[in-house]
């Protein structure tokens, strides 16, 4: 399994020992895991602070270490080439913001033409309702007279 870790010399016994960072789960999948310390049993001329690649054995046993640093400009490099924000993109992204505006104001007229629609309707229907409130009035009136 392989290991991002950086290497630490323990204060007290001078020793150098690898902190763990994260460790990969799948070829591009990896978990941060700074829970376990690997300690070193072989003389090395690592530097605290340095951060290497750690592939370690299914005994717990070291099998490599490497210097992470072309590893992690490589993953910069690709992530930052791939996502770079450049004028064009923004400019699209712009014009996107802009359409979407646009057709949200226009919904935005549509929706205010609809409700002032509908309030004149039933304003109207408030009218025909009150002028034939009045008729059946007046007829009731009439049959009155004609009774």
């Amino acid at each position: 399994m392989l290991y991002l870790a950086q290497v630490e010399i323990n204060p007290e016994s001078a020793e150098i020992q690898l902190q763990v960072l994260a460790r990969q789960e799948s070829e591009y999948v990896w978990s941060v895991d700074n829970s376990q310390t690997l300690f070193l049993t072989k003389e090395s001329s690592l530097c605290g602070g340095v951060l290497v690649l750690v592939e370690i054995g299914q005994e717990q046993q070291i099998i490599s270490i490497q210097d992470a640093k072309e590893w992690i400009l490589s993953i910069l490099q690709q992530h930052l080439t791939k996502n770079a924000i450049n004028p064009q993109f923004i400019e699209t992204e712009q014009n996107k913001v802009e359409k979407w505006r646009q057709e949200i104001t226009a919904q935005n007229l549509e929706l205010n033409r609809r409700a002032l629609e509908i309030e004149t309707r039933r304003e109207q229907l408030q009218e025909l309702e009150q002028e034939l409130k009045r008729d059946r009035e007046e007829l009731a009136k009439l049959k009155e007279k004609l009774s």
